[in-house]
């Protein structure tokens, strides 16, 4: 649907430079899990340390990719 970032509360217009760098993120996000994946697969990896590792690391793109989108809401 065109445009339904207007419908939705406390999303923005984002400039071409924005949606550039939200994109490099999440395709680098996308880099880091296929490691993690892996990480997952083999059998001599602490997969706790492995579990804390992922959680972080989503967290950390999700506030980056925030710090890049600014949503005006909670």
């Amino acid at each position: 649907m065109k445009d339904q970032h207007e419908k939705i509360t406390g999303y923005r217009d984002l400039s071409q430079d924005e949606i550039d760098l939200m994109n490099e993120g999440k395709a680098l996000a996308e880099q880091c899990h296929e490691y993690i994946a892996k990480l997952e697969a083999n059998e001599k990896t602490d997969k706790r340390c492995v579990a804390i590792g992922k959680t972080n690391l989503q967290q950390g793109f999700m506030w980056a990719i925030r710090g890049v989108a600014q949503p005006t809401t909670f």
